[in-house]
């Protein structure tokens, strides 16, 4: 017991002091102060969208503040509810709706959508981007200029997530935190490491390099394509970078505890490459670190005590700067335990959904086990 004491608390001691320092916020990108209107004619934003009617409105009328001749391709993926209708009352001009069409096999839905909409860009640089991400004014701006300036191939942000209801102050800022375990920023934006990291939700990247990897054909199967993207990117010689921002902001709400779980069931079993070792493996190590430091706390040693407590206050420490970015009381630190155990149940659901035959499941769309 005092040996898994001591290995859970020196874990989090690694974690502080590994170079890449996964725990960091200093990987940021916020929307420019300059007062001219940045020039985006050569930028095209992609939007998937399929059945996005409660916040596409919300999410086109924010492009609106980023620049001039700034273009937008919104893919209508056989939606149900009237999104292009109110696509095309936010966005009036430089609007281009493709409508979906059915998706084949053998791809994810919402690489089908880019996919369709990717064959009428025309623009240097395009701008992947969520129906449910908002823009601060001059975003796009910033976007560019990071990936001009320092000449990287993409450039992706991962957005904040809405944090109102009391599951999404709690789960939130650990997604980001656990997000940044699994997927160091620091590795993810090192070109000598062969990790690809990039969110989804805002990726700029350049059409060159979008059309030297195969497009969305090449991961047309990926389910966390994101992060497929940023690899492929890289295998062929680009750089990425990616971030964090106050600027990019989801208003998708996840009120429940089951919309949440919704959302991370979806991948995370992915994440594992669906190994039933790497769960139990991650079972353990998750157990080992989040709460053998607490059980040690309990014990009549009192090197075993003072190891649990320096264990105790390196996970403390680590995400505390996460909660500071996102303006949390660092007081939900303490909870981390029982977060991380919130997740660590979602990881065997969307095992056990695996292994009932379904891979994945997102908006009305299941995609089968691969034999």
């Amino acid at each position: 017991m005092e040996f898994l004491v001591a290995t859970g608390a020196l874990l989090w001691v690694a974690v502080i002091l590994v170079p890449w320092r996964p725990w960091s916020t200093r990987e940021r990108l916020e929307a420019g102060d300059e007062p001219d209107e940045t020039d985006l004619s050569d930028v095209t934003v992609l939007i998937p969208a399929r059945n996005e009617a409660p916040v596409i409105e919300r999410t086109l009328i924010a492009l609106r503040c980023q620049g001039r001749g700034l273009r937008v391709v919104l893919v209508d993926d056989q939606s149900s509810d009237g999104t292009a209708i109110l696509a095309r009352s936010a966005w009036p001009t430089r609007l281009t709706i493709v409508q979906g069409q059915t998706l084949p096999s053998g791809w994810t839905g919402k690489l089908w959508a880019l996919e369709q909409g990717w064959a009428v860009v025309d623009s240097d640089l395009v701008l992947l981007l969520d129906a449910d991400i908002e823009l601060e004014p001059r975003t796009v701006g910033a976007l560019k200029r990071k990936l001009i300036a320092e000449e990287f191939a993409l450039v992706s942000i991962m957005a904040q997530l809405r944090m109102d209801s009391l599951w999404e102050k709690m789960l939130v800022p650990a997604f980001v935190y656990f997000f940044k375990l699994l997927y160091p920023f620091g590795l993810g934006n090192n070109p000598q490491s062969r990790l690809g990291v990039a969110a989804g939700g805002c990726i700029l990247i350049r059409s060159n390099s979008l059309k030297m990897i195969g497009a969305f054909h090449s991961l047309r199967n990926a389910i966390i394509d994101d992060c497929s993207l940023a690899d492929s990117v890289k295998k062929s010689g680009g750089r990425t970078w990616i971030g964090l921002s106050h600027s990019v902001r989801s208003h998708r709400a996840y009120v429940r505890l089951a919309s949440f779980w919704v959302m991370v069931e979806r991948t995370a079993f992915t994440q594992l490459r669906y190994s039933i070792w790497l769960l139990l493996a991650t079972t353990f190590l998750m157990v080992l670190a989040f709460w053998l430091p607490w059980a040690g706390i309990l014990s009549s040693h009192v090197t075993v005590r003072s190891i649990a407590l320096a264990g105790i206050c390196a996970m403390t420490l680590s995400y505390v700067p996460t909660l500071r970015y996102y303006r949390r009381s660092v007081l939900w630190a303490a909870l981390l335990p029982v977060v991380s155990s919130l997740y660590l149940l979602m990881t065997w659901s969307s095992a056990l959904r695996y292994w009932r035959g379904k891979r994945s499941e997102w908006k009305g769309r299941v995609y089968a086990r691969v034999p």
